[in-house]
């Protein structure tokens, strides 16, 4: 062969005449003639195999050369038999590889077939890729038609994909390399391959799941040819530039370098990519088009494939943190928290390597203070890795803590809820003691840490020795000691030996070796020598001593050496009895000081972690009832994983997300809910008797204590469990019975919680209670009822649960007889208690009275014998003490008074026994009276229907539907029925013969008579009373409403004031018009000095207010001082009704001028940051653009009617507050003469000033200059003053700028003021009334008054002419009641 193949640049580079020997295509076959081609061309691959493929090029050359003409089929085919080729040459290749005697012309065709084969597979490919993204874009998904031919191919090309990169694959994993002079591999060859490639990955599929196939041969292959053939800087350059283009292939190449680093061994990729990207400047990836995301998105991928290889270029990276883009700092961040996970974590790590967590720890701690709100939320939640991954290093617990619990007041929503995330993680991971709370950490902690200042002071208090070694102590003791030696061996007397013989022959060897050490401390060496050979002649069978079998001055030396010296191996016994030497002691000392500075640390990390484990906890209470449902969701699992965790103080949040299962939001009531049942309804045992006792443990905790309105939430909760059908329903009810009854003992508190959960198991199934009524009656209404009057008064609200009220029988009511046992035991207790001082018998009695008309026939009949009886009681109390107190008077005593205290409470409890009964029986009447009627009416009609015929039910049809298409269908009958209940509620239950007529005048003289009637109890019982008696009729409201109103603006006691403020609020609900005129005495106890006084109006005046029963008048600026108060809970309730009124189309926008000159009124005296901290709350509220440029002028118009700079100031600072927009600001350039004179007032200039800088903010630059024109004018009237700016050339610039601005469509108005008040005389608009008309006569009165002020109202007094008369009476009549008048 005479020719080389060389892959051309471009397709038609093979046509045109080259260099020497260099192949050209000589015959390029018709589109036509291409199928025959390929058929001869398959039929020779068979027979001669791949290297066919030299004789046969020029078909392929064809058919890309004509590729637009050619079928589809033909395409494919053609596909096939390259890929074959590849293959085959894949396969026969190794063999002449392997050879070292191929011939040069063999080698060469085999290189030319090599070229050939895979530059048409590779061109080819690209141009099916081509073809299949064309087709995908062009053909709509699910339509048909004549396209739908086209796109026929695209599937087998999908598949085909995987066998083309195989085949590749498998031939350039051989070392084909040899095949070229001196193993040079072009680059042209090297680049058709890799063209191919990156061509394949721009399918926007790529990345999908279904093309991992394809993803993986592409990565290989491309590693291949980055490993063998040189193409390292190539694909650097191709992945940054894919990357800005092609934001999918993010995940793809950080795979494909993660595979290429490991697999492949070509760790350098990494560092040229990561370079690549280091060296992008801010302002090139802040450009459009930059790829910053993928980028981003790149680096993320990559930190958690391989971090560990992107240690050596971490510094790079960090660059991009000072950057402007966020999303490069985001990547970076959670690239070093990848490290911070895998790689520099555990405790075996350098210091090089512990300098590196320390660094990257504090970088990312820096930016969870970071500009942007998304790089914050996503270094918490790198951090949330970390602690869950325990790669946290203990001592930056508290510092991190104490950065998450900061963050939860962040402003962005996303970061509160990895905050509330991190934390949660913190706490399940801790390395303390969560169940001990900071307070229970504070008495350990002191004990240890005066432990540990006596140790130091001790330590310090020692004298210091210096540490001499005990061979050093041997050397320079050792000369004198030899002669002492020497001089002890001579002979001596025998009297002297047998005097030291006789002293301590009770001693061991091991004593009498510490005995000698001690001597030679001492430098007693006599001694010491002297007592070294007694040793040895009184142990001479001694391990110490053994050395001494001859006496000679080496041997002695010996072992007095080894006893003070010590051996390694044989002197371990004797060390230990060894006195301490003062280098071991202070040793040991600092040994233990170091010891207690550790447990000092570990308290004092511990109760830190305690103390922001609480904060975090009260912080994230608060954030249950955010209005962000995610949020609140985040919260609830918070809440749940601390009560799993036994932290102090969880149960708090527990309870407090309660109430949230009335929420009308379903994600949040099921968040609830599904806590509950995690943490209370899913109890763990081995038996069933076992889960049901963990189960109403559980509940029984979490009601206890509880307020009235938690047990009612947990109501809804527990009626679930037992509506769910469980296995443990049975077992958990035995269970309950069983703590109720005393079987298991158990305290009172539980026993109460057992007895309130069977009544809300009743609401499910009565029977659970109705079964067992004897019971209950016997066992907490017995004879020992007196003794507690809470089991009583729970044992009754349990009853309760079987009544018609609660459970909403349609049918015939259920009641029980007036012999019943209950009524019997429910009368006797009222009675017995009525004469005792129990302070729980009140909360009893209003129950009791309350089942008795739920459950009992003719409750009235039987309510009237227990008021006889109590009454008849009270009056043998009364005469029985008068007697004591006459006896005790005649003999000289002084405890009449006493006497009448105990009546006065006595009195107390029988008039609260019939207010009681006289609200109960108005319920009764309106409530179960009237159901009855209506429900004996409706079965009435329904027998009379069926005893008619036939024949005149279709009459009887047609009247029906004529009345119903009228709204009279019924109304007479219901009418009726309202009527007699009324005329019974007037006349009948305070007829004389009614017993509770007895009452009225006694409720009317204690409360009339305060001094006289002064004990608190009975006052209160009193005025309580008297208000349910005015619930029976209107006239007895009328004739006792004077009375109440004097009570509740004259009583000294905090409790009568707010209870007449709530029984006010149900009169006004029951009689509106009657209550009408006492509106602004309402309002009045706002400002009651008591908080719990002003709490109750608050609450009471917003149940009015947004019910529609009150109308919404200038009093409200009463409830807009509460913004400010200085109790916490009453400035959110205020709050709370201001966001509730806001919902009613423009109420705080028709009060809002009103509200401002009330407040800034001058005899208020309220000053100025109170003023502006409630406009800025109120003006919050406005955001529509045509109230905002309303408000403008009004707001202007009121400059002209203040007197004091006082007011200016105030309603400049207001016109600061709103949202201004290019209509206001227009608005305010026409109402320049209602405030120009006050500009040189700094409190009226400034805030105006401030609008100008909102309004320059994002405005356009036309608009700016406006801003900027008019801003100099205010500057030029408030430094020069108004009479010196105002000229005609002035008012001529003015006009023709008015003329030229640019504004969105406005009513015409002109400078002149006649024709601008024409023009406002004529709009007709609602709020009209809050514009103040220029006046030109000056005003007789110094108070400034408003014309939306509708009337006077004046306080309530004692003298009937003073008292308030109805002047806007309220209709209450039915629509069928219209109708039929």
């Amino acid at each position: 062969m005479s020719w080389d193949f060389l892959v051309p640049v471009c397709i038609g580079d093979l046509v045109k005449t080259g260099g020497i020997n260099q192949y050209v295509v000589q015959d390029v076959a018709s589109p036509k003639q291409i199928p025959q081609c390929l058929s001869r061309f398959k039929a020779e691959l068979r027979s001669k195999g791949p290297m066919c493929i030299l004789q046969h090029f020029d078909t392929g050359y064809s058919l890309l050369q004509h590729s637009k003409s050619v079928e589809l089929g033909v395409k494919e085919d053609a596909l096939e038999l390259l890929i074959q080729v590849v293959a085959g040459l894949a396969t026969s290749l190794p063999a002449l590889l392997m050879s070292t005697s191929t011939p040069a012309v063999e080698r060469k065709e085999n290189l030319n077939a090599v070229k050939m084969s895979v530059y048409l597979l590779c061109k080819l490919s690209e141009m099916l890729e081509s073809d299949s993204y064309r087709q995908s874009i062009i053909t709509a998904p699910g339509k048909g038609g004549k396209k739908g031919k086209a796109g026929e191919g695209i599937p087998q090309w999908d598949s085909e994909r995987e066998a083309v990169l195989q085949s590749l694959v498998q031939l350039f994993q051989l070392d084909i390399r040899s095949l070229w002079n001196l193993s040079l591999v072009e680059e042209e060859f090297i680049s058709c391959v890799t063209c191919c490639c990156y061509k394949l990955l721009e399918n926007p599929t790529i990345s999908h799941v279904k093309s991992k196939p394809t993803r993986d041969g592409i990565i290989h292959l491309l590693g291949v040819m980055i490993k063998k053939y040189n193409h390292l800087l190539g694909a650097s350059v191709k992945v940054i530039q894919l990357l800005q283009h092609f934001e999918q292939l993010s995940s793809v190449f950080a795979q494909a370098v993660s595979v290429w680093s490991n697999e492949y061994g070509v760790r350098a990729i990494i560092g040229e990519v990561i370079r690549e990207i280091g060296l992008k400047s801010s302002e090139e990836l802040a450009r459009e088009g930059s790829g910053v995301k993928a980028f981003a998105a790149f680096l993320s991928e990559l930190g958690s494939l391989v971090p560990e290889l992107l240690i050596p270029f971490i510094s790079v990276l960090i660059t991009h943190l000072e950057g402007e883009s966020h999303t490069m700092r985001t990547a970076v961040c959670e690239v070093l928290g990848d490290i911070l996970v895998r790689v520099l974590c555990g405790d075996g790590l350098d210091e090089a390597g512990k300098a590196d967590r320390d660094r990257f720890f504090d970088t990312l701690q820096e930016h969870l203070h970071d500009t942007n709100s998304h790089v914050r939320a996503r270094v918490i939640q790198v951090f949330a890795r970390i602690v869950n991954s325990k790669a946290l290093p203990l001592c930056r617990y508290s510092e991190v803590m104490k950065l998450t619990v900061g963050r939860l007041m962040d402003k962005s929503i996303n970061v509160v809820k990895s905050a509330i995330q991190l934390l949660a993680a913190f706490i399940a991971h801790n390395p303390y003691s969560c169940k001990l709370s900071s307070e229970d950490l504070k008495k350990p902690l002191e004990k240890e840490k005066s432990k540990l200042k006596e140790m130091k002071e001790k330590l310090i208090g020692k004298v210091p020795v210096a540490v001499i070694k005990a061979s050093e102590l041997w050397a320079a003791m050792e000369p004198e000691l030899l002669e002492t030696v020497i001089a002890e061996l001579e002979p001596r007397a025998d009297s002297e030996g047998e005097k030291e013989g006789e002293e301590d022959e009770d001693e061991d060897d091991r004593t009498t070796g510490v005995k000698i050490a001690q001597c030679l401390r001492d430098n007693k060496y006599r001694n010491a020598v002297r007592l070294c050979i007694k040793a040895h002649r009184c142990f001479p069978e001694s391990d110490i001593f053994s050395r001494l079998s001859t006496l000679s001055s080496e041997t002695l030396m010996d072992t007095l050496a080894f006893i003070f010296k010590g051996s390694d191996e044989d002197s371990a016994d004797v060390s230990q009895n060894l006195p301490p030497t003062p280098q071991k002691e202070k040793e040991g000392d600092e040994s233990e000081v170091k010891k207690q500075e550790m447990l000092v640390q570990y308290l004092t990390d511990t109760e830190a972690f305690a103390l922001q484990v609480e904060k975090a906890i009260a912080v994230i209470n608060t954030m249950l009832y955010w209005k962000t449902t995610s949020v609140v969701q985040e919260a609830v699992q918070f809440c749940v994983t601390v009560c799993e965790f036994s932290v102090a103080n969880s149960i708090s949040g527990v309870r407090k997300m309660l109430p949230l299962v009335w929420s009308t939001d379903a994600a949040i009531k099921d968040a609830v809910v599904q806590a509950y049942r995690r943490l209370y309804l899913n109890p763990q045992g081995d038996s069933i008797r076992t889960k049901a006792q963990t189960l109403v443990d559980n509940l029984s905790e979490l009601m206890v204590d509880a307020s009235l309105g938690t047990i009612q939430c947990l109501e809804e909760i527990v009626q679930e469990f037992f509506g769910s059908g469980s296995s443990l329903q049975s077992t958990v009810i035995q269970v309950l019975w069983e703590r109720f009854t005393g079987k298991r003992e158990t305290s009172s508190l539980h026993r109460r919680a057992a007895l309130l959960l069977l009544g809300m198991a009743a609401r499910s199934e009565r029977e659970v209670v109705l079964s067992n009524l004897d019971t209950l009656c016997s066992v907490a209404l017995g004879e020992k009822v007196t003794e507690d009057f809470l089991l009583a008064r729970d044992t009754v609200m349990t009853i309760c649960s079987i009544t018609d009220h609660v459970r909403q029988s349609k049918g015939a009511p259920f009641r029980l007889p007036q012999e019943h046992q209950l009524f019997t035991a429910l009368s006797h207790a009222i009675a017995e208690g009525v004469v005792m001082e129990d302070p729980f018998w009140q909360s009893f009695m209003e129950q009791a009275v309350r089942l008795i008309y739920f459950l009992a026939e003719s409750p009235d009949q039987l309510c009237s014998r227990l008021l006889q009886r109590c009454a008849r009681l009270l009056l043998d109390q009364i005469a029985d003490s008068g007697e004591m107190n006459k006896n005790s008077v005649q003999e000289g005593s002084q405890d009449s008074e006493q006497g009448e205290q105990v009546s006065s409470v006595c009195l107390a409890q029988l008039l609260g026994l019939c207010g009681c009964v006289a609200f109960w029986q108005v319920s009764h009447l309106e409530r179960s009276v009237s159901a009855e009627l209506r429900r004996r009416r409706g079965e009435t009609e329904e027998r009379e229907e069926k005893d008619k015929g036939p024949s005149k039910s279709k009459q009887t049809a047609n009247e029906s539907a004529m009345e119903e298409e009228l709204g009279l269908m019924g109304a007479s009958a219901e009418d009726t029925e309202a009527e007699l209940i009324r005329k019974i509620c007037e006349t009948e239950l305070l007829a004389e013969e009614n017993l509770l007529c007895a009452f009225l005048p006694l409720l009317v003289k204690v409360c009339s008579s305060p001094g006289r009637y002064s004990h608190p109890q009975l006052t209160t019982a009193a005025c309580l009373a008297l208000s349910q008696f005015m619930m029976i009729s209107p006239s007895t409201c009328e004739e006792n409403l004077r009375l109440m109103f004097t009570v509740l603006e004259r009583s000294s006691l905090p409790v009568v004031r707010a209870n007449g403020i709530i029984a006010l609020g149900d009169l006004t609900v029951r009689f509106p018009n009657i209550l009408e005129p006492w509106t602004q005495n309402l309002y009045a106890r706002l400002g009651d000095e008591e908080p719990s006084v002003r709490q109750t109006a608050v609450t009471v005046l917003t149940q009015l207010v947004l019910k529609d029963v009150l109308k919404v008048k200038g009093q409200i600026s009463e409830v807009a001082l509460l913004l400010i108060d200085p109790e916490p809970h009453i400035a959110s309730l205020a709050l709370n009704f201001f966001n509730e009124l806001s919902s009613k189309d423009n109420a705080i926008y028709n009060l809002l001028p009103d509200i401002i000159s009330r407040l800034s009124d001058p005899e208020r005296g309220m000053n100025s940051e109170d003023f502006n901290i409630i406009m800025k709350q109120l003006f919050s509220y406005i955001t529509k653009e045509r109230q905002t440029e309303s408000l403008v002028e009004k707001l202007c118009q009121r400059f002209r009617t203040a007197k004091t700079e006082r007011q200016w100031c105030d309603l400049a600072v207001s016109l600061s507050l709103l949202s201004m927009c290019e209509r206001g600001f227009k608005r305010l350039q026409e109402c320049w003469e209602c405030y120009s004179d006050k500009l040189t007032e700094p409190g009226v200039y400034q805030p105006l000033l401030t609008i100008m800088a909102k309004l320059r903010r994002g405005a356009k630059a036309q608009f700016k200059a406006q801003v900027d024109e008019f801003e100099k004018r205010l500057t030029a009237v408030h430094t020069k003053g108004l009479e010196n700016v105002e000229s005609p050339e002035m008012e001529e610039e003015n006009q023709k700028a008015e003329k030229t601005a640019l504004h969105t469509p406005l009513p015409a108005r002109g400078r002149p003021k006649p024709k601008k008040g024409q023009r406002k005389a004529s709009s007709s608009h609602a709020d009209d009334s809050f514009v103040t008309p220029r006046n030109t006569r000056k005003s007789k009165k110094t108070m400034i008054t408003f014309s939306s002020d509708e009337e006077d109202e004046e306080d309530a007094v004692m003298t009937e002419n003073e008292t308030p008369k109805v002047t806007t009476p309220i209709a209450r009549t039915s629509r069928r009641t219209r109708l039929r008048n």
